[in-house]
């Protein structure tokens, strides 16, 4: 049997091109996951610049300042030299939590910005279960701080860790209502679904307006659940010589900081995303109805735009987060319990009755 050569060169240019677009495949699905996993460590950067600063005015102090300009290179400074110190492990703890620990948390919370759309169809994966995606995916981070405390065989790192659990499980119940409420309201679990039914009248179409119990809830769940003040009994430096993570030191111990900055950026988003409108312009629609097509119909620039405008809710949250945590004093655990399961649990639950009664009484 003779073939002819010019056969053989077609095959072998076909078999090229297939694997040629099989490579551009990889690669357009690995540039949106690169894209936000750089946007995301920028938005890390900026909120520890902005938290420094921040408390620096409120407790009248100067702030970072050396290291760039104004001080924003300070938290890069800081990540490098974690980079380099010696990782010490506990001789009897046991290795393998010990490690795996800090990465489950980090890991858990990155999933997490998949489904948060930052524009008009500028989202990673906008799944029908968005918001509870988060919600399964987010109770997955406790789970890291708990092996932690347990593998480092310190038994202030266990309570660390122990408080961490319990705290996280009394406030996602509360959290999950309210969001099941704004999913009631939308008809819908995807990020994006809630966005656009918030669209229709602007400033006055947000779900703030309409839920503003389960929004109240959501604001304190969100805190407790990034343990940040008046809820960070998990680190409680004067009782627990700072918890879960006392054993740890290098990069590991910056990963802790690292998962707490980007819950707390996750968070706002989400607050963003399901009750101030997202991407949408805070304008009353009966003024400028032009405006709210912008974003769907000029590509780049709408997506751009509408970028910015839920970047700059997020970090206008962010900011109402941070003097939070530099203005009030730390809960006692038996208190943060009891805010949790005796009065934000039941005015959740009471809030998810009462849309759930209005939804009926309205079809």
């Amino acid at each position: 049997m003779i073939i002819d050569t010019t056969e053989v060169q077609a095959i072998n240019s076909f078999s090229r091109l297939e694997s040629l677009k099989e490579v551009y495949g990889i690669i357009w699905i690995l540039v949106p996951i690169f894209t936000l996993v750089l946007g995301i460590t920028i938005g890390v950067l900026v909120i520890v610049w902005l938290e420094r600063e921040i408390s620096a005015g409120i407790q009248q102090r100067i702030g970072p300042e050396y290291a760039g300009p104004l001080g924003v290179l300070q938290a890069l400074a800081d990540g490098t030299k974690l980079l380099f110190k010696e990782n010490l492990i506990p001789s009897r703890g046991d290795i393998r939590l010990f490690s795996i620990g800090p990465s489950i948390s980090v890991i858990s919370i990155l999933v997490s910005y998949s489904v948060i759309p930052f524009g008009y169809n500028f989202v990673l994966a906008d799944l029908n279960i968005g918001v509870f995606l988060w919600i399964a995916i987010s109770s997955i981070a406790p789970i890291g701080l708990l092996m932690s405390g347990y593998g480092s065989n310190n038994k202030y790192s266990f309570l660390g860790g122990l408080r961490a659990a319990a705290q996280s499980i009394s406030y996602e119940i509360p959290l999950t209502l309210c969001v099941l409420s704004i999913s009631l309201l939308s008809n819908s679990l995807s990020t994006v679904d809630i966005v656009d039914a918030q669209s229709k009248y602007g400033f006055w179409g947000w779900n703030l307006w309409r839920q503003p119990i389960g929004f109240i809830v959501f604001l304190i769940s969100s805190l407790a659940e990034c343990e940040r003040l008046p809820f960070d009994l998990p680190e409680a430096e004067e009782e627990l010589v700072a918890g879960y993570q006392t054993e740890y030191s290098g990069i590991k111990f910056g990963l802790f900081y690292v998962a707490s900055y980007l819950n707390l950026l996750v968070s706002s988003l989400f607050v963003t995303v399901l009750y101030l409108g997202g991407w949408n312009f805070s304008i009353p629609y009966i003024f400028v109805s032009e405006l709210f097509e912008i974003n769907k119909t000029c590509g780049v620039f709408g997506t751009t735009i509408g970028t910015f405008i839920t970047l700059a809710k997020t970090y206008l949250f962010l900011f109402v987060s941070i003097t939070t945590r530099w203005t009030l004093p730390r809960l006692r655990m038996d208190q943060l319990l009891n805010l949790g399961w005796k009065f934000l649990l039941p005015i959740s639950l009471g809030n998810l009755l009462l849309t759930t009664s209005f939804r009926l009484f309205s079809l």
